[in-house]
Order: structure tokens, then sequence, then C-alpha cells
């Protein structure tokens, strides 16, 4: 691969049709920082949706509390989980909604809507970006702080979560974006935060025995406390013990989703889209890895993640990350190195650390370091084959059908980004039926020349002879969508 060739790909989407190859690659990449828009027209003119998380809970917990009174206890866990579990099995969540009162059905058909609107908005943002290089970080971010639509309520929160926590702090502090994510509604309700209260709290006390004797779940949790930890912070080897897991869990009691229940009545909103609820909070102070936290609110989390963020161990962690994204699969120490200093030095300034990985030699080595995953690889194809925006439903089914719809990794540490985790045959099938369809409603004439500058001095002559032996343009264009240079950046 050529420098502009690594510049297009590997850093970023691909070029897309009618742009040109860039002179300097490296003043391509960071004129990118500038040119990046945190909320573009298409995200700007989003629907809002909060409140619309707590209106489904609340039918939902009206519905539960009538089947309990019609003897119909059994069939709490399916409304619960069924009807948005899968989008993809259509039959039996289709079957689930028609067994539902109109106005539950209604509210999960409307979810839908949204999650697949948001989806659509994702997707054509990164298409049509002027900044694709920030984009790609954009959902290297989300997919670190990954939350999953299959609870209730996810699905008019996973788009925010990343158009309003990830999206403002991409290019800003590290310590800035882990508290707006971890404490998003999206995570609060994925991790099940907005359930967990301090067992020394007013509201648990209040709760006692009646509560216990009627099945009522409550109590602390310590879900979201320990991915912070795991996967948003320090990492698996940070150096954290069991009780420092308790501890941050008793931190964040109290923050929850706005308009849940009757002690939604006391919550207090956030910045953030979430609230707090005093009366569920755990009293006192916290020792959490050998520091002391002072009792005060909401702002006992807030500065326990502040000092989790500047956390050495944190720094290795996203080092790591950042450089297996970039660098590949088992990125050089070097560059891992490399990244963790300019992290501790700056104090997680998320701008700085990518102009170092721009810089870092290691990340120009001129062979292929990484395998697209589905999701790169479809972004890549669309602004190649210069495809306009895509309408939300067809954007929603091919997406599941190559196996990475963004919001439903199959747990919280977010979708692999290994190519063993992608490059198997039937995947990679996936991608040849869908090449085939992209290229019959996309322009199809130039295939070589588009070929020649998306790939400036890469595209090998393997694949120049297959593009020229073509029977026609648009069998170029899907033969070229599922090149080896298409598939490894």
């Amino acid at each position: 691969m050529s420098p502009v060739s690594i510049a297009l790909n590997r850093f970023g989407y691909g070029l897309a049709r009618g742009e040109q190859p860039p002179g300097d690659p490296q003043t391509y990449l960071l004129r990118q920082l500038d040119a990046y828009d945190p909320a573009p027209r298409t995200i700007a003119a989003r629907a809002g949706t909060r409140g619309k998380t707590g209106e489904m809970l609340e039918l939902l917990r009206s519905l539960r509390r009538e089947m309990q009174q019609a003897g119909k206890t059994g069939m709490g866990g399916t409304v619960m989980a069924g009807p948005m579990n899968d989008m993809a099995q259509d039959n039996p969540r289709a079957a689930a909604l028609a067994g539902l009162p109109p106005e539950y059905r209604a509210k999960f058909l409307e979810a839908r809507r949204v999650l697949i609107d948001d989806l659509a908005v994702r997707v054509n943002v990164a298409t049509a970006s002027p900044a694709p290089m920030v984009e790609r970080l954009v959902h290297f971010w989300s997919n670190h702080f990954s939350v999953s639509v299959g609870k209730p309520g996810t699905q008019f929160e996973a788009g925010p979560h990343e158009f309003a926590a990830i999206r403002p702090h991409v290019l800003g502090r590290f310590s800035d974006m882990l508290k707006a994510a971890a404490l998003h509604p999206a995570m609060l309700l994925y991790l099940d935060q907005f359930q967990s209260t301090g067992p020394g709290s007013p509201f648990q006390q209040r709760r006692g025995r009646r509560a216990a004797q009627a099945g009522r779940r409550g109590g602390l949790n310590e879900n979201l406390a320990r991915e912070i930890l795991e996967l948003h912070t320090l990492g698996v080897d940070g150096g954290y013990s069991q009780a420092d897991v308790t501890e941050l869990a008793r931190a964040l009691t109290g923050w929850t989703v706005p308009g849940i229940g009757r002690v939604g009545r006391f919550a207090e909103d956030q910045p953030n889209g979430a609230a707090f609820v005093a009366l569920a909070h755990e009293p006192g102070s916290r020792q959490i890895m050998g520091r002391r936290y002072a009792a005060g609110g909401p702002d006992q989390a807030l500065a326990v993640l502040d000092d989790l963020a500047a956390h050495p161990a944190t720094a290795r962690h996203i080092a790591s990350k950042l450089a297996r994204h970039f660098g590949g699969d088992t990125p050089p120490a070097s560059l891992v190195a490399r990244l963790e200093a300019d992290f501790l030095k700056t104090g997680g300034d998320l701008a700085s650390l990518t102009r170092t990985l721009i810089a870092a030699p290691e990340v120009w080595v001129p062979g292929p370091v990484k395998f697209r995953t589905p999701f790169e690889w479809f972004i890549a194809a669309a602004r190649l084959s210069g495809m306009d925006a895509l309408p939300p439903q067809r954007i929603a089914r091919v997406l599941n059908e190559l196996g990475q719809s963004p919001w439903r990794a199959p747990s919280p540490a977010g979708y692999d980004d290994i190519a063993a985790s992608w490059a198997a045959p039937d995947v990679l099938l996936r991608r040849v039926e869908l090449a085939e369809r992209m290229a019959q409603g996309a322009p199809a004439e130039d295939v070589l020349a588009r070929a020649e500058a998306a790939f400036p001095d890469a595209l090998s002559d393997t694949t120049r002879t297959m593009l020229k032996r073509a029977e026609s343009g648009r069998q170029a264009l899907a033969l070229l969508l599922v090149s080896p240079e298409m598939m490894r950046r």
C-alpha cells in the first residue's frame, strides 16, 4: 500500500466517488480534525426522543402488573425481552407484538422506527462525511463504550448515546467522554444501573420487607461498575479488586433514567439526559483504587470517573485498543508505547492522541495490517460506489445480513476487532452477494479509473486485469467491491 492509499483506507473509509486522492497523506488526515462536524444536519434534525424511554418502561411495568393480576406472571420475561430482541426474526416478533394491547404494541413499533432511523443517520453521515477518519474514530469509541438494544427502551437511547455522548468528545478529553458515555441513559439501561439502589439509601430502607415479599427487584447492581473498570478504563489487568467494583457500584447509585416509577418524582435532571435520585444513592464516603471520595451525591461518581480516566492503566488499555484498530491485530509494542505516552502526557487529550497516531511510523507500513469488519466494508463500498443516501429500512436489512449491525454487539465488550472474527467463508459470501446488488443500483462507468484513484499506487495487477476483463461496468464494480484491496486496509 502506498502512503496515499493508507491515508484513505487504513485511517478512513476510503475514497468517495468523485473525490481526488490527496497530495500529502498526513496533511489530508490532519485537516479532517478541523473539517469534522460533531452535529451534522441529519443528526441535528433528528426528532427528540427524551422521555420516550421512561414512557416505555412505565407501560411495561403497568402491563406486568395487569398480567400478574390476571394470573399470567409467567409471560413477564417475554414482554420485557421478546418483541425487540432481534429484528431479523420477523415472524416471532410479529407474533409477540400481536399479543400486546394496542398502546404497548404502538410503543414497541415506535421504538423500532426510531432505531432504524438512527441506524440510517449513522450510515449516511459516515458515507457523506468529508472527515472519514474522524468518523472511524467515532465508531471506534462507540464500540469501546458499547451498548446493545436488546432491552426495552434502549432503542430510543442507542443513537443519542453515540450522537450526544461520543461525537462531541471524539476530539476532546477522554474523561469527558467517559462521564458522558458511562452515565448516559443508554448505558444505565443496558447494564441495569437504572435499577441499582444503595443498600443503606433512604429509598432502600423504606422499601424494606414489603418489597422483598412482593418479589420486586432492587438493591445494589454491580454491572456498570465492573464494565467501567474492566472495559472502559483500567482493563482486565488494571489492578482493581472486587472491593473496588462494589465501592464504585455504591458511588454510582442514584444515577438512573428520567421518568421511571414513583421515585422519579425526586429525580434531578443531569446534563447528559440521565437523572439522579438522591434518595437511592448510598450515603457516605467511598474508597476506590486507594483514593478516598467524600460523600457528594452525583459528584461522587463523577470524581471517581475523572480519576479512572487519568490512571496509568487506563492509558495503557486505551493505547492498546487504538493501536490494534489502526496498527494490526497484534500491534507493534512501540506503537502502543507511543500512544500511551501521549495519553499520559496530555491527560487524555484525544485530539493529541489522534495526531500522534497519524505521525506514528508503525501505522504507515506498506502491507495491509487489518481486515475490514463488515460495517467498515459497507461504508467503504457505499462511498466508492457513489450511492446516495440509502433508505432506513434497507440499511437496517443490509447491516443485519452482514452480521454487524451497530448497537447490537453480543456483549458489553463490543464487536471484536480482529480478522479471525470476520474472515469466515460465509461472512465473505454475504459481502459478495451484497456487492452484486449494490453494483446494480450504482453508477458503473469508469470503474478502472475509480479503482486507481481509490487505491493509488496500490492496485494489484491481478485486480486491474480482473476489472479490464469484466463483461460490463456493473460487473467490474461488483468485482472491485470484493477485491483484496477492499477487504483489507
